[in-house]
Parts: C-alpha cells; structure tokens; sequence
C-alpha cells in the first residue's frame, strides 16, 4: 500500500512541476535532450549496448561535487578491476556535462528514469546491474526497491544526512525505514551522519564510517597554476605580491572582501585581491560593486591583454569569472576566504585551498562540508569565523605575521593529505560485495 501511495504522490508532484521542466527545456538548450531517457525510454544505440554488456555498476550522482566523487569511485574501481563497465546517471545538464568527463568509452551514460515503478523497472530490467551506487544523499526510494528485489547490491556512498533533512527524516521514519534497510552498504561521512541515519530508521549493521571522499577529489592543477602565473605577472601580480582570493564567492560576500582590501591596501602596498564568484552571471554585480568602491578592476574573460610579458594593465582587483580556473588560482593565493558561508549557508569546497598550502578562512555556515571543517578545526588547519568583523581582523594579522600565515597553511595541507584513502577503501569494500554476489 505505501508504494502504491509513494507512486500517486510522486506522479502528481511531478505533473505540478512539469511546466518548470518545460521552461527549464525552453532555457537550457540542452536539457531538452535525451529527455525520453527519464520515463525509460532509452535511444536504440544505447539500448543495443546495454543489451550487448548487461551487468554493468550503475553509478548515479546530481550536482557537480557528486560527479566528481562518482568519477573517482569510477576510476579506482577500474584501477582494481580493469575491464568493468559503468552506467553513469544524472538528472540535469550539468551534471550531463560533468559526467561526460568522468566516463570512458566503454561507458554508458543517461538521464536517471524518474522514481516512478514503471520507469525504473524499465532501465533496470533492461540494465540488469551487478551493483547500483547512490552518491551522498541521492534516495531514490523506487529505483532502490527494484534493484534490492532483483537481489542487486545497493550502495551509498559518502553518505550524509544535513541538518535541514535530519528531522525530515527521523519525522518519516515509518517511510524511509524499509528504504534504507534495503541498503546493502552505507558508507557515512561521520558518526553524526550515522546517527542521523540511524535516527530515520536505517540499521547500525548496515552502515560504516569512512570519512568524506571530498578529500580524496581534490588534486592540485599544475598546468592551470602555470597559466594564470603568466597571467597574473601580465597585470603586475608577480610571485613577490600578496594574493587575497575570494573562491566561489556569494552576492554580498565580495563585498565584503572589497571593503577589506580598501582597508588594508594603505599599510600593505603588496596586496591584491581576486574574486572568483561562485555564479559567473553576477560577475556584472560583482565588477559594479568593485568600481563603485573606486578600484580599478581587471575581468579576465574581457582581458585581452598579452599574457607574455609586463603589457597589461596594473589593477589592485582582478574579477576571474572563467570557468575551470579556481584550482589553479587556489594554487597561487597566499590567503583565501571560502565562500557560501558567511552571506550564505552551506559552503563550497574548502578542501582544495587547504591542500595548496593557502592560509584558510571560513564563515560560519559550513553545513555542506560537517565532517571536513570538523577535522581541518580539530587539526588547526583552518580559520572560521563567526562574525563579518573577525574577517578583517583575522585578515590583517595573517598578512602581519608570515610565521602563523605559513604555519597555517603547512597544517592545512598536512590534514588533508592525512585523510586521503577513502576512495581506494569503499571501492575494495564494493568490488569485494559484488564478486561475492556474483559467486553465489
């Protein structure tokens, strides 16, 4: 009875929402595409591969981070097991896009049928999986059901439940119960995490702590470092400068950091900011509030200057709003604020920073990334603070005191690299159940 529920519940939701998909579709050139693909219907080339390789592991993610975590499960699993297939899974287009660079040519790559039964069953019967993986939060309650009746390990990976699901969860704990007890394995972020699942009704049996494989996702890139090290020596920001980098910022956060500067530039003349904002569509609001400030502003992606040699423009703030460049000014930035977590809630990656050895601050909104700043704070790897004024305070004595500004980073890095594994682990642990299974 309460699937039967679960199903009408579901297929209203989705009619209501339909005409936001639909405008999604009329938008997004390409989240037109494939759109078949979400009520089963696969194109014929697809269908005939899956026909031909059944028993590939189904891997589905959402958002960007996700992908990147499932590209990494991916690519160790293979290392472990050379020749397995995967089908990798999204819901939107970008996350389409992502995943198109995590796959091989052997993969499979479609839209994730909607959770209605006659949709999963459909890619499933068709798919028949030899594992289905879930990434971090994704329960999706139908296309469990099917694959753990089809007797097909279940996974979650990453697993972690945020404060805002957490009650969610355990109020609808008659529900989520018989779902996640069809889990095979879950591998949580913390003992919070697991608690919290605990607390909605999954069994303790199933669930082992890893820690986050947001540490094992992060890898310096050299290449990009070097290419915005010409850049920035083109607008007079040589290695001798001082780089305070705002990354994936949010509206009101680079603001924040613009006051900072134009408080701090008197007294230490090597100074230079870049912002990175999170949405590179508000890099217009972003360049407004620089010049409004009375600071002269260099946008990358309107830079036509030379990157060989002294040639372009001096400037005090550099707005980077170029896609795929963030690693590689993390890299090169002695300071750095994190954003999404003192204008917003939730944080972006504070991992990547920490693991180039930058001086790291964070607001107080780290819901995203619990059991990361829980260990960068334990280790004294990371500064957070709590209010906007401890910013600037904060700020000013790390550019007054190299020893601690170093000294900070050096710890930063040192606990990042301390917790890298996790990947290499839960993929042996997967491999390891599935062989089993197949055994039987």
């Amino acid at each position: 009875m309460r699937w039967i529920f679960y199903n009408i519940v579901f297929s209203l939701l989705y009619l209501l929402l339909l005409p936001h998909f639909l405008l999604r579709m009329l938008r997004r050139g390409g989240y037109k595409e494939r759109f078949w693909d979400r009520f089963g219907r696969l194109p014929c080339d697809v269908t005939q591969r899956l026909r031909a390789s059944p028993g590939r592991i189904w891997i589905h993610a959402v958002s960007v981070g996700e992908v990147f975590v499932a590209g990494q499960v991916m690519r160790e699993m293979r290392r472990q097991a050379p020749g397995i297939q995967f089908l990798f899974s999204t819901t939107s287009s970008t996350g389409w896009m992502q995943a198109q660079k995590q796959i091989e040519a052997q993969d499979v790559q479609i839209y994730c049928p909607l959770d209605l039964s006659c949709c999963v069953q459909r890619v499933v019967k068709l798919v028949q999986p030899a594992a289905l993986i879930l990434t971090e939060s994704e329960i999706w309650p139908n296309l469990i059901r099917c694959c753990a009746t089809a007797k097909v390990p279940v996974f979650l990976i990453n697993a972690r439940v945020s404060d805002r699901s957490a009650p969610r969860y355990a109020k609808l704990r008659w529900w989520f119960a018989p779902v996640f007890r069809m889990f095979t394995l879950i591998m949580a972020q913390s003992e919070l995490d697991k608690r919290r699942l605990v607390a909605a009704g999954a069994d303790a049996d199933q669930i082992q702590i890893y820690g986050s494989f947001k540490f094992d996702v992060a890898h310096r890139d050299l290449k990009k470092e070097s290419e915005l090290r010409a850049w920035l020596d083109s607008h007079r920001v040589t290695a001798d400068k001082m780089i305070l980098l705002g990354g994936s910022t949010w509206p009101g956060e680079d603001q924040i950091l613009i006051d900072i500067y134009r408080a701090l530039a008197p007294d230490y003349p090597q100074l230079r900011l870049v912002i990175v904002p999170r949405h590179f569509e508000k890099a217009d609001a972003v360049e407004d509030n620089i010049v409004r400030s009375g600071l002269i502003c260099v946008r990358k992606s309107r830079d036509d200057s030379s990157p060989e040699g002294d040639t372009g423009l001096m400037a005090p703030v550099l707005l980077a709003d170029t896609t795929g460049e963030l690693m590689g000014f993390y890299g090169l930035s002695q300071i750095v604020f994190v954003g999404k977590s003192l204008c917003a809630h939730g944080a972006q990656n504070m991992i990547e920073p920490c693991m180039c050895g930058a001086a790291v601050l964070v607001g107080p909104y780290t819901e995203n990334f619990r059991p990361v700043i829980s260990d960068l704070l334990e280790a004294r790897g990371i500064i957070q603070i709590i209010v906007e004024e401890m910013l600037l305070e904060e700020v000013e004595r790390l550019l007054g005191n190299d020893q601690a500004r170093l000294a900070l980073g050096t710890r930063a890095a040192a606990t990042v690299a301390a917790r890298k594994g996790v990947v290499e682990r839960c993929a042996a642990q997967m491999l390891e159940i599935v062989e089993a299974k197949k055994a039987q």
